[in-house]
């Protein structure tokens, strides 16, 4: 009946409450599909990783069971058999799971300076031309290549090691890493050396010592200014014969040894007479100390020599004839020939006199230990043969050069009065005698 009140009628139905339809912008759509998938990928990479793990740790276990267990006497029907293969398969599928996990990572990009201290080291030639910004851009390319590839094979060995197996080899076409150069010992460090070096440099061949300063004093003041021979002023003078100016030469480099024996090689042995002079330096090391001092002394003295040399060279530049020394040459007339004199030979000569006369110069200087032991050794001053070689034949040809002129002129001399001299003039007039001409012809 409707008056009749049951439990139905007691309790209204429950009503649940209305849905929340929310509408989902496509950022947030892709923000959840990107957290959904990580997730994902974090939960599959977690349960390869204990896979892999739980796998290793089994073959470890049989392994150590199988090398501690005493031998099986039961049947081999009912011995556990351990299926290498599928767990070799499960190595290599772990292993290159995670090593293309590790490969997808970013790789620190590589700088914009490098890049361009890469195209500073490309010659200019080759930044030329039409299609440059083009193969620019390829050279960049190829480099970035090659660098994102070396970092991720730099990446991948610190962060996984590769299971010795050799299908893996097969799979992979990477070559392998260089290797390290053999025979060599990169153990020790670089302060241990360098004691070490120190150590032999002070002990053999004294470059430290205070004595060798003193002497590099004494040459720099003695030398800085100083030429052997010096023509520079020549030029002023007016023109000079061959012959004096050989004699200038080798008065010039005989007031020049003079001079240098008497102050800077005075110097040098005033200094040896005091004690300090030899200060540190012990009986069995005088040897090598007096060696050590030559040394220095000759290159000095070669320095000397060869700056000497190079100037005066330099007077005969064709490019620069401020300084050009000028030389008095007769046209002479003798036996029927026109000449000169001194010839061009000999004026060659002359010349080239001046640095065979630079070089036999301060020959002769008596070493510290000849003279602290009576001896008669002498330093090593001579000139290098290339130094030598170079001089004389760049003057060669600033002689041919500077010549051309005076060659025209003694060409223009014989083709214009040398058939006077030669016999041709002679041969001509006696020609037309023997012909008898008439008053009118002679006339």
């Amino acid at each position: 009946t409707s008056s009749k009140r049951t439990l139905r009628t007691l309790f209204r139905p429950a009503s649940l409450p209305p849905p929340v339809i929310s509408e989902t912008s496509p950022s947030q759509k892709k923000l959840l599909a990107y957290h959904r998938d990580k997730k994902q990928q974090e939960m599959i990479n977690q349960l390869l990783i204990d896979r892999a793990l739980k796998v290793y740790y089994i073959t470890m276990d049989e392994t150590d069971q199988r090398d501690a267990a005493p031998p099986i006497t039961e049947l081999p029907s009912t011995r556990k058999k351990v299926r290498k293969p599928v767990k070799i398969l499960s190595f290599q599928a772990e292993y290159l799971f995670l090593k293309k996990c590790v490969q997808s990572n970013p790789v620190v990009p590589i700088q914009e300076q490098w890049l361009r201290s890469v195209l500073t080291m490309v010659p200019q030639s080759l930044m030329e031309g039409r299609d440059r910004e083009l193969l620019t851009e390829d050279l960049l390319k190829e480099v970035v290549r090659d660098y994102e590839i070396s970092m991720q094979r730099c990446v991948l060995r610190r962060a996984l090691v590769k299971p010795d197996i050799k299908e893996l080899d097969k799979l992979e076409d990477e070559a392998p890493l260089p290797l390290l150069p053999l025979g060599l010992d990169f153990s020790s460090t670089w302060h241990n050396s360098y004691i070490k070096a120190k150590k032999e440099i002070m002990s053999n061949l004294h470059i430290l010592h205070p004595t060798m300063k003193t002497l590099l004093d004494f040459g720099y003041t003695a030398f800085f200014n100083f030429l052997v021979v010096d023509f520079s002023s020549s030029r002023l003078k007016g023109p000079a014969d061959c012959r004096s100016f050989k004699t200038d030469a080798s008065l010039s480099c005989s007031k020049a040894e003079d001079e240098i024996m008497r102050t800077w090689y005075q110097r040098v042995f005033s200094h040896f007479t005091q004690s300090e002079a030899l200060d540190g330096v012990q009986l069995d090391q005088l040897e090598s100390f007096c060696n050590c001092v030559a040394v220095l002394m000759s290159n000095q003295v070669k320095e000397l020599l060869q700056r000497s040399t190079e100037v005066f060279v330099k007077l005969f530049d064709p490019e620069d004839r401020s300084n050009l020394p000028l030389f008095k040459m007769d046209l002479t007339f003798d036996e029927n020939r026109m000449e000169f004199y001194p010839s061009l030979e000999d004026l060659e000569e002359a010349i080239l006199f001046v640095v065979d006369c630079i070089g036999q110069t301060l020959q002769n200087i008596q070493t510290v230990r000849a003279w602290l032991t009576g001896g008669t050794g002498t330093l090593d001053a001579e000139l290098p043969a290339h130094t030598v070689q170079w001089a004389k034949s760049t003057l060669k040809k600033s002689i041919g050069y500077n010549l051309e002129g005076p060659k025209e002129h003694f060409k223009g001399y014989v083709e214009s009065y040398g058939w006077l001299v030669d016999g041709t003039a002679e041969k001509r007039i006696n020609r037309f005698i023997a012909e008898q001409p008439s008053f009118d012809e002679y006339t």
